[in-house]
């Protein structure tokens, strides 16, 4: 085998000039972003008083909560937990379904395939954005003290939460469905209600479900947090057992809700393999 020619470094300057002859604003640019990012680092931690001998302390004493959490003792409160349990778990599927009920037309309006033109779509992204911006345990202390303590608060803040995500969600999956179904409908002299109807919700429903199963289980997690702050489920009772500092039936409460969100898990994977199964058949 004949030995390979070493290639001409002067040849290859001449050829790519820009690789050779780096401004050096561009040869900078890479360390200066690193230095700056752990300046940023450094002074977030100064900053925030972060020290070592706080975190140690912290996590013997996270440890020693632990203990006192073992085992796990419900008492004489089953009925009130399952109950407390069943609201959390309403909560999380009323709010998810009414935010993907409402998002879904207003993400036609915001899809750039639907609404070429920017005059109705970036006011509608921009709310969009303004809403999600805000995080569901703001939107659970807004509820709160506009109708009151109690689970109807905690579904019009998961709603109000969602919406904006689920906006946002199934506008991109409408932009990215395929335009050639739309196509054939508009060229069988469909009219642009027919094409959505048939051309682009067949293709993104499945999609769409499987967010939504996704956000249920989510939800069933911040349907327990924003219980903390009295908007109803278990999060309300597991906030009065952590200030009785009843350690073991905290722990007994962080079981129900692993359960809880484990059997959402494993039934929202059923329903989405099922889903997909029946696209891919059709």
């Amino acid at each position: 085998m004949s030995q390979m020619t070493r290639p001409d470094t002067s040849e290859l300057r001449e050829k790519y000039p820009d690789l050779f002859d780096r401004p050096a604003a561009a040869r900078l640019a890479t360390p200066v972003m690193i230095l700056a990012a752990l300046a940023i680092f450094v002074f977030g931690l100064v900053d925030l008083d972060f020290s070592p001998g706080k975190l140690i302390s912290g996590i013997s004493q996270l440890g020693w909560i632990t203990m006192m959490m073992i085992p796990p003792d419900l008492g004489a409160s089953l009925p009130l937990y399952l109950k407390a349990l069943g609201e959390t778990l309403s909560i999380a599927l009323l709010g998810t379904t009414l935010a993907a009920i409402l998002a879904l037309p207003v993400s036609l309006l915001a899809a750039r395939n639907i609404i070429p033109t920017n005059l109705i779509r970036f006011p509608i992204r921009r709310f969009l954005d303004s809403i999600r911006g805000v995080d569901v345990l703001i939107w659970a202390l807004v509820w709160i003290n506009v109708v009151g303590l109690g689970p109807f608060a905690g579904v019009l803040a998961i709603m109000v939460s969602d919406f904006g995500a689920f906006g946002k969600l199934f506008s991109e999956a409408i932009e990215a469905a395929d335009r050639k179904q739309v196509e054939g409908i508009r060229a069988s002299g469909g009219s642009a209600l027919h094409e959505i109807r048939f051309g682009l919700m067949p293709q993104v429903l499945p999609v769409i479900a499987g967010q939504v199963l996704y956000f249920i289980e989510s939800n069933t997690r911040s349907a327990s947090i924003i219980g903390i702050v009295g908007a109803g489920g278990i999060g309300l009772q597991l906030a009065e057992q952590i200030r009785v500092l009843e350690w073991q039936k905290v722990s007994f409460l962080v079981l129900m809700i692993l359960v809880a969100v484990a059997a959402i898990d494993f039934i929202s994977t059923k329903l989405r393999f099922a889903i997909i199964g029946k696209r891919a058949v059709a």
